[in-house]
């Protein structure tokens, strides 16, 4: 029983090195791709896409979608994930002009929007939808606006509804009880508007099986 423990310390000592290794590595990781865990920032209200097991008081009903600004909460990790009966290769960087689902780490729901009114401003509400099993519908389409070959960690991208073609946007306007402080996330129609802009921050960057042309393979970063 004691050699049992033992052995798993040490188990869990190598796995906490290696994770260490990969961590520092992983600031050298420039694209955000298939399978990365990530949390992504309003790049001009400095905010955090986030959300919780909240639900909107009025238009869907559905699970309510924030931004904070907390750089440490963990219910704003989205799972980068390939829309609703495609598949993308873990690792592979997503392309400028994909379409992607973003998917909510803890409650296993997914970025949404439709048309309903948000319920600060008055815009596309945004919110988190999804079954069990993590699948919602098309609703969870966001197509990945940016004018590179792929989404880069240090530089800003917008997320276009496929559905609607409205933008992910923060309104600048935040919530009272029982979210006090937490900003207000909706879909506008124009990408030129305020708060479109959004950046990949921290994250669990996955590596691709093959390196890109003149480029070192990714690893992952917490």
């Amino acid at each position: 029983m004691i050699l049992y423990k033992i052995t798993n310390v040490l188990a869990l000592s190598i796995l906490w090195i290696l994770l260490i290794i990969q961590v520092t590595e992983g600031s050298k990781a420039e694209f955000v791709t298939c399978g990365t865990i990530l949390k992504i920032m309003n790049v001009d209200l400095r905010l955090r896409l986030h959300s919780h097991d909240v639900k909107y008081g009025s238009g869907s009903g559905q699970q309510s979608v924030t931004a904070v600004d907390a750089a440490d909460d963990y219910n704003s990790h989205w799972l980068v994930r390939a829309p609703m009966g495609e598949t993308c290769k873990r690792g592979e960087p997503v392309k400028c002009n994909s379409n992607i689902r973003l998917h909510h780490v803890s409650s296993k729901k997914n970025l949404h929007s439709h048309y309903f009114s948000s319920p600060l401003s008055g815009n596309q509400e945004v919110s988190c939808y999804g079954d069990d099993g993590g699948e919602g519908d098309s609703g969870d389409h966001w197509t990945v606006v940016c004018n590179n070959d792929y989404w880069r960690r240090d530089t800003p991208i917008k997320l276009r509804h496929v559905d609607t073609a409205a933008f992910l946007a923060g309104s600048g306007r935040t919530f009272g009880r029982p979210i006090s402080g937490q900003g207000e996330i909706v879909g506008v129609t124009s990408q030129y508007g305020a708060y479109t802009d959004w950046q990949a921050k921290e994250g669990l960057f996955v590596h691709p099986s093959d390196p890109l042309p003149m480029q070192h393979a990714i690893h992952t970063e917490l």
